[in-house]
């Protein structure tokens, strides 16, 4: 009996050693890194942000890009315009400073104060970057530089923030129109693709000229100011199937639409 009784301590001994280093483990794990966002905002002629059904979709995602993306100190938002200038159009530029203090030797009382304050002084910055953004897709344009939509010069944007290490997350709220008139640029305006082969042929084409710029391996994702009910004469499908070759030619991770 005695035997039983000391073999029966001793599984408890390892239990609560195996116990304690899976806290261990826990505490030691390393926190998710930053998160940069980049929203670039359509300022060009053909998206109007004042229209009801766009405002609602594009208010709505930059509700849900905030939420998601903003996180943590660190963690980094820009709005940059689309337009004819895109690569200089830095509108805004935001980085969250609410911490969450260290709470490893706390009791729970402590954490859970600390997890509060934590989560009240982020929802207070949420709300406003939020407002910010929401700003800026309100902010008119009526230069001249609405009359191109560059979007092209968004690649060399998301390179400089591939350089920080950082997680980076791409949005385009735009119908993704790209119209330049210069020589050796697209302007589908003029000529869009006529299928989903050509956009293929042509965004595989125009890759090479733009690997220059490496841009590693961002989430892209196109938020489209159309309704699901518009033709295909306004929502032509192979202009975004355009860019989902160009981005996963250039190395972009998850492409996606809405």
């Amino acid at each position: 009996m005695k035997t039983i009784f000391l073999n029966f301590l001793f599984l408890l001994t390892l239990a609560g050693c195996s116990s304690d280093s899976g806290k261990e483990t826990d505490a030691s794990a390393p926190k998710a890194g930053p998160v940069y966002t980049l929203i670039f905002l359509d300022k060009s002629v053909s998206v109007n942000p004042n229209q009801a059904f766009v405002a609602q979709k594009y208010q709505g995602a930059i509700n849900e890009i905030v939420e998601q993306n903003i996180k943590n100190k660190g963690d980094k938002l820009d709005v940059y315009f689309i337009h004819e200038n895109t690569s200089k159009a830095r509108a805004l530029s935001v980085t969250a400073r609410s911490e969450m203090e260290d709470v490893s030797s706390a009791n729970a009382t402590d954490r859970e104060a600390a997890q509060t304050s934590f989560d009240v002084s982020l929802s207070r910055e949420k709300a406003a970057i939020r407002q910010r953004v929401l700003q800026q897709l309100a902010a008119p344009n009526s230069s001249s530089s609405r009359r191109e939509t560059d979007i092209w010069a968004s690649l060399p944007v998301i390179a400089k923030a591939n350089e920080s290490g950082a997680a980076v997350k791409v949005y385009y709220l735009s119908d993704m129109v790209e119209s330049v008139y210069s020589a050796g640029r697209r302007d589908f305006h003029k000529t869009p693709p006529k299928d989903n082969a050509q956009a293929d042929t042509w965004a595989k084409a125009d890759a090479e000229q733009l690997k220059r710029y490496a841009i590693g391996s961002p989430d892209i994702e196109m938020v489209l100011p159309f309704a699901p009910d518009a033709s295909v004469k306004v929502n032509n499908p192979a202009v975004t199937q355009y860019w989902t070759t160009l981005f996963q030619e250039l190395g972009a991770g998850n492409v996606e639409e809405q």
